[in-house]
């Protein structure tokens, strides 16, 4: 995998960003799933399976360059947990603003699935199997700070939290409302590097 170049079957600029910013060279192709289609009650497989549809769905319709003998696809996917509800992107500012009145002064979770895939061109390794996904999910804890209603009409209105899982982006306009972290910090932005470092190498 050290030298295979990367897809990224999500649309999601903070992931792209994450990986640019490690200079992990990479491509995006959109995996198409209907994220909402999907249900299960424990919010950790939820990710997982949906990071690993993306991954494969992205797979099945990969056409690799004449230059390129392996690539590795990777789905990602986040939900954020508070007092036991699982929470998407918001459906409005109205949703949004509710929720974060519940979430000010508060400790929730972030959880990402991550499926990396291994996908060999046939004239490489001619009737090579395709070796298991890597899968995992990482969970970081996030504290809120006391917020006035003010504050988060005011951090609503920008229009950040609507497209963000759990209606917040630690790395844009609501970095100074979250107080502590603890676990991997580039998780809540939507994966874990050092999971993918470990995954590469």
């Amino acid at each position: 995998m050290r030298h295979a170049p990367l897809v990224l079957a999500s649309a999601s600029p903070a992931r792209r960003r994450l990986l640019e910013q490690a200079c992990i060279p990479h491509r995006v192709q959109v995996s198409g799933v209907d994220e909402d289609a999907w249900r299960d009650p424990d919010p950790l497989q939820l990710v997982l399976a949906l990071a690993r549809a993306k991954a494969e769905a992205v797979e099945r319709d990969l056409v690799l360059p004449e230059r390129e003998q392996a690539c590795g696809v990777l789905g990602c996917d986040s939900l954020f947990v508070l007092d036991g509800a699982a929470y998407g992107k918001p459906r409005d500012a109205e949703e949004a603003i509710s929720r974060w009145r519940r979430m000010a002064g508060s400790w929730g979770e972030l959880h990402t699935g991550h499926c990396l895939l291994l996908v060999v061109a046939e004239a490489a390794e001619p009737g090579s199997k395709t070796p298991l996904p890597l899968l995992a999910t990482v969970t970081t804890r996030v504290k809120f700070a006391e917020l006035s209603d003010a504050e988060i009409a005011a951090y609503v209105a920008t229009g950040e939290p609507l497209a963000c899982a759990g209606g917040f982006a630690l790395e844009g306009r609501a970095g100074p409302l979250v107080e502590r972290i603890e676990g991997c910090f580039s998780n809540v932005i939507g994966l874990s590097l050092p999971l993918l470092r470990r995954w590469l190498a």
